[in-house]
């Protein structure tokens, strides 16, 4: 009996669409298929590059049918939805005009006539992507890794399978060759499918950290290389000297941004004494007046969270918190009958053992929590599990350097909330994953890192000639001493 699973619109929770999960033989014929296609696509770094604009060019073709179908499966707001579709046709075109220069070969000195290090694509790369942006995580993966010359097959969320559909038939209408960039139909069961694949090369995975460490243990068994870039609770710190207004306007856009559904997403809010009064009144006023709604309409802010299950978790994490004492400033329920809505919630009174504390709130939750100082802030910035992102708010340039250096995650941004930017790596440390993608590092990750090294055959010779000397002097060195303390012995 044929497996079937459906997309939900999470504003009406209607039925979008069903779709037949694959068997292990259609996707093995998928892996297959991105195999072949790879002996050809890594020739020719040029065509490469040409199709990647091509498809950058499709994507903004297409800007408008692609951000409805990503706002009706996960209830994007429609203005956000556009602004990622932009994002992934920027990704496309910047490894497009920077990956040759990635990938030149570095001269290195040695003993050699010449040394060379070289950078060559390591095959097909399976790709495991999430639903929360469903064409960005697909796309800053995908960028620099074709343009290393690897193929791909994706297997998107269940939730958001129409956006990884569309992303391979705008692959194909933009003239991509058949196989370089293929879509597996399935929900979480068919991972494992695809991981296991012969043709299978690596496998990329971003998501939860309990469903990462079971992909890494998966694929590391069969000695394939991993990515993960998993969870966060990234602090936002504000400094005694911070400038409230534009804090206070950080916090609402980290926070709520994709209504609160990103590893990146400023979570707790670790404010000074000092300023906690202030701020937190600014931040409250500003977030009072977001608008949630349609994500269909233009001047919707946020829209729903995308399940049932996502919206029972976030409620009762803010509920557990509250009988611990956390104290509701604004928002705290669920909004209306129908759909997925949760109302922007801001928590003060909040403890490092609560679970809006501890846990990774994928909602639109903030939670604050009051330092006595900077470097208590530091301190319980550090409290986490997790060590993806972390945003900095002061006047004072030197202390921001300072504290930075302190923070024990991958990316910290000072006075601007964290984004992922295709010019600079991205990726956690601790459970928040390892591996980079964006930039140089990113594409580095999938590529095979060759040391090459010329000698000329009679240098050589004369060179190694010299070794077998130097070898034989050594061993009768060696034997005199060894006489000698026999001989004192």
């Amino acid at each position: 009996m044929t497996k079937e699973f459906s997309t939900i619109n999470p504003s009406s929770e209607e039925i979008i669409n069903t779709y037949q999960i694959m068997s292990k033989e259609q996707i093995n014929e998928k892996t297959k298929k991105a195999q072949q296609a790879f002996s050809e696509w890594k020739k020719d770094i040029k065509k490469r590059a040409d199709h990647i604009y091509n498809f950058a060019q499709e994507l903004r073709k297409s800007k408008e049918d692609l951000a409805k179908t990503m706002t009706k499966e996960m209830g994007k707001a429609i203005k956000d939805a556009r602004a990622e579709v932009e994002k992934c046709a920027w990704v496309m075109d910047y490894f497009a005009d920077n990956g040759k220069v990635f990938l030149t070969d570095e001269v290195v000195n040695t003993d050699a006539r010449k040394s060379v290090v070289t950078f060559e694509p390591i095959g097909v790369i399976g790709s495991i992507m999430p639903w929360n942006f469903p064409y960005w995580q697909a796309l800053r993966f995908a960028a620099p890794c074709l343009m290393a010359g690897n193929t791909i097959v994706l297997k998107p969320a269940s939730a958001t399978m129409g956006c990884g559909i569309e992303i391979e038939k705008a692959f194909k209408r933009s003239g991509v060759p058949d196989g370089v960039f293929q879509t597996v139909v399935g929900d979480s069961s068919i991972a494992d499918i695809l991981i296991d694949s012969e043709d299978v090369n690596a496998v990329t995975f971003t998501g939860s950290v309990t469903a990462g460490g079971k992909v890494a243990q998966r694929a590391t068994s069969q000695i394939k290389k991993c990515v993960l870039e998993l969870g966060g609770s990234d602090p936002f710190i504000v400094c005694e000297d911070a400038d409230i207004e534009k804090a206070s306007t950080g916090a609402v856009k980290g926070r709520f941004v994709n209504n609160g559904q990103s590893c990146i997403a400023s979570k707790r809010f670790i404010v000074t004494k000092k300023m906690a009064n202030d701020f937190i009144e600014k931040f409250v006023q500003k977030t009072e007046k977001l608008k949630v709604g349609d994500p269909l309409s233009e001047d919707t802010d946020l829209g729903p969270v995308v399940n049932a299950s996502g919206l029972k978790t976030i409620d009762s994490q803010v509920k557990d918190s509250v009988k611990e004492g956390a104290e509701i400033l604004t928002g705290g329920e669920q909004i209306g009958s129908k759909g997925y809505f949760y109302k922007p919630t801001i928590l003060k009174n909040v403890s490092t053992n609560m679970r809006v504390a501890q846990e990774e709130v994928f909602g639109p939750v903030a939670a604050i929590i009051v330092a006595e100082d900077e470097m208590e802030a530091v301190r319980l910035a550090n409290d986490s599990q997790y060590g993806l992102g972390a945003s900095i708010w002061t006047q004072d340039l030197d202390k921001a350097e300072n504290l930075s250096r302190e923070i024990r995650s991958g990316i910290v941004t000072v006075n601007n909330v964290v984004i992922s930017d295709p010019r600079v790596p991205f990726g956690g440390v601790k459970k928040s994953g390892f591996g980079r993608e964006l930039s140089r590092y990113g594409m580095l990750e999938f590529v095979n890192v060759k040391s090459v090294r010329f000698y000329d055959q009679l240098v050589h010779q004369i060179a190694f000639n010299k070794l077998i000397k130097l070898d034989k002097q050594n061993e009768q060195a060696c034997s005199e001493r060894v006489d000698k303390r026999d001989k004192h012995t």
